[in-house]
């Protein structure tokens, strides 16, 4: 393994770490490309090619085991329809049902209703003097979009938020209890079985009506508990990254208001600068997997069965790739960074994720201009798997 210098340590639970990782990264980057921690069994990568290779190298690191660290090292059991926890055939399948639904046509036409959203959560906040990016929109229009698409009821929307926060969420410097309970979705079952009874235009019946050829080559439709396992993922990834992308919008514009003042003058620049958000400060900043056998790297081995973060906060700011990547630039050509992965598990909620990021900003600056960040009543969320922004209160300006 690489030999790092004495003094750098690296885990996602440290809470010293996970309030600023960049300082930690860049040492990742230059002093051990692969480094090993020893407390907690794994390997991490951060150079961005070494991590673009990996992710585009499924039979090198699996999914199978899991993209979660504890999920690997509990070797917890993957219920079926959980497809980012899977690798093909079964991936292949599962994640085909729903390829045809996250088009980047079909997220373009939900722009109506995702800036209707953004206008009820934003419009009572007019003539005030202070805005919440987390509680006032963050962690409501995401929820919005995903319990429409599903056909979540808007009563039920924030216990199901709520439900999924309290999923991800770690005691500050321990590791997560990931179980198979995390992820069957049994909290939905009440809405699986009525709208099995009472179909609708919706995600939900599609899923239940979806019919596919399995990896088995069997026609068939999904089992109740593959439909639960899938509307829990989806309910639980459309709301918490789209949440955290919305914080770090607020944050990062708000530490660089030339840049926001720009955008507010001419917000044609905005697509790109919610891109440059987003390889920035990914709200997922590592991203795990697992060797079915030995690999080698910079002249070290990572043995059989490893578990390996490839740590995409690092990789998105590697000056090789970006340069002068510690900067925040809504400039920058970005031809593609890291933050949805890549390869077969491209994220199929990008075109969404990002739809609904342009469309926040716009509205955002649309009624207010300036803003500051509270930095004293700021608070960090206390996650293992993502990272952003329990509260992040602003001053209007």
């Amino acid at each position: 393994m690489s030999a790092p210098a004495t003094d750098l340590y690296y885990d996602p639970y440290d809470v010293g770490i996970h309030t600023d990782p960049y300082p930690t990264f860049r040492r990742l980057r230059e002093e051990a490309p692969l480094y090993y921690n020893e407390p907690y069994d794994f390997y991490a990568v951060s150079r961005f090619d070494d991590v673009e290779r990996g992710f585009a190298d499924r039979e090198t690191y699996i999914s199978g085991r899991g993209s979660v660290l504890e999920a690997i090292k509990n070797d917890m059991p993957v219920p079926p329809g959980f497809f980012i926890f899977e690798d093909p055939p079964r991936h292949t399948v599962h994640r085909g049902l729903l390829s045809r639904v996250f088009t980047p046509k079909r997220m373009l036409a939900l722009e109506p209703e995702i800036r209707r959203f953004c206008a009820e959560a934003l419009d009572p906040l007019v003539g005030g003097d202070r805005i919440d990016f987390v509680a006032d929109l963050g962690a409501r229009m995401p929820m919005r979009v995903i319990g429409m698409l599903l056909g979540i009821p808007e009563a039920d929307q924030q216990a199901v938020r709520d439900r999924a926060d309290q999923h991800i969420r770690t005691e500050p410097g321990q590791a997560r209890d990931y179980s198979v309970q995390t992820v069957t979705g049994d909290e939905f079952a009440e809405y699986i079985d009525w709208r099995a009874d009472h179909p609708a235009d919706d995600l939900m019946t599609q899923l239940i009506r979806a019919e596919f050829e399995d990896e088995t080559g069997t026609v068939r439709t999904l089992t109740r508990e593959e439909v639960l396992v899938y509307t829990n993922l989806l309910a639980t990834a459309g709301n918490e990254t789209t949440n955290r992308l919305i914080g770090w919008i607020g944050k990062v514009l708000s530490d660089h208001p030339d840049q926001r003042r720009e955008l507010g003058a001419d917000p044609s620049g905005i697509p790109n600068a919610v891109e440059e958000v987003l390889r920035y400060e990914p709200p997922a900043p590592h991203i795990a997997r697992c060797t079915p056998r030995e690999v080698e790297m910079y002249g070290s081995r990572i043995p059989e069965g490893s578990a390996v973060l490839f740590l995409v906060g690092a990789a998105n700011r590697d000056e090789r790739r970006f340069p002068d990547g510690e900067r925040f630039d809504i400039h920058r050509r970005i031809d593609h960074h890291l933050t949805f992965v890549y390869g077969a598990h491209f994220c199929l909620g990008a075109s969404l994720a990002r739809l609904e990021g342009r469309v926040a900003l716009e509205e955002l600056l649309a009624r207010f201009p300036d803003w500051e960040v509270d930095r004293e009543h700021a608070r960090l969320a206390s996650t293992s798997t993502v990272r952003g922004w329990e509260t992040l209160p602003a001053v209007l300006g």
